[in-house]
């Protein structure tokens, strides 16, 4: 059975950004951001997240990832089926939470539509959602900007648009947050195809200009893992799941960092 964790999230605006540091990890990459406390007196704590996406029904080597057991959360970036219903990503997510049962997801563009439904109905579905995870905002966007190949759940520009303005809403102007978007914005080093294309989102890449997530956990471009940054927000893919990446965050003590791993 997957938790449901909307009861779980406070409305703490009582952090803000102080400083970035950024360092080489594992051969990928990794940045850091250091958050102060306004309030003094606060608890010091730690909270894992795991995400990782496009899994296309094939949930592979996961529970080798370290520490996924003992995450705080799990969080899919889209593509749970392939061309799949309700019925197949409720498949996924049984073997998933089987591992790990807080999850938080958004669907993909090759999943159905009723398949982002079904994360509605189980109440961890992120798309168009923001929500709070001590202190730190999370919020979501599923789907596509369109694609040649008509898959079953994409979207305008400007229904994107739309979409993560409503997340943001829900933040109540939450200083730090990260955004976990199906689709990668455009002209980075993570929406581009084999023969050198960028085909990210145009509205997903003006949202991250212009209201500066501390990170962005994206897939969708399987051949494009990889990061890169737009301003202050890092934006990693970690690519297929079958392909090992996966993406660790840390939230230790007001700092959080991010890399992308391989599954060993």
């Amino acid at each position: 059975m997957i938790d449901k964790h909307t009861s779980n999230f406070g409305k703490d605006d009582n952090h803000h950004v102080h400083s970035v540091k950024n360092s080489s990890y594992l051969g990928i990459f990794m940045t850091k951001v250091t958050v102060n406390q306004k309030q003094k007196g606060s608890k010091s704590f730690f909270m894992r997240i795991i995400a990782f996406g496009d899994i296309h029904m094939d949930t592979g080597d996961v529970a080798d990832i370290p520490g996924i057991a003992s995450a705080e959360y799990v969080i899919i970036t889209g593509d749970i089926t392939n061309y799949g219903s309700s019925l197949d990503a409720e498949s996924v997510l049984n073997r998933l939470s089987a591992v790990n049962s807080s999850i938080l997801a958004v669907a993909g563009n090759l999943d159905q539509p009723n398949v982002a439904d079904y994360l509605e109905d189980i109440e961890i579905s992120l798309h168009g959602r923001g929500r709070r995870i001590k202190g730190l905002g999370i919020m979501g966007l599923g789907g596509s900007n369109y694609t040649p190949f008509n898959t079953p759940y994409e979207f305008s520009e400007e229904e994107l648009a739309t979409i993560l303005a409503s997340g943001l809403d829900q933040l109540n102007d939450a200083d730090n947050f990260m955004l976990v978007s199906h689709t990668p914005p455009l002209q980075t080093n993570t929406d581009r195809l084999l023969n050198g294309r960028h085909v990210g989102s145009s509205a997903v890449r003006k949202f991250i200009e212009e209201t500066q997530p501390l990170l962005c956990l994206t897939g969708h471009i399987h051949e494009s893992r990889g990061v890169d940054h737009i301003g202050r927000t890092l934006v990693l893919n970690p690519g297929m799941l079958k392909q090992g990446g996966y993406i660790e965050i840390l939230y230790e003590n007001n700092e959080v960092s991010a890399a992308i791993n391989l599954i060993t």
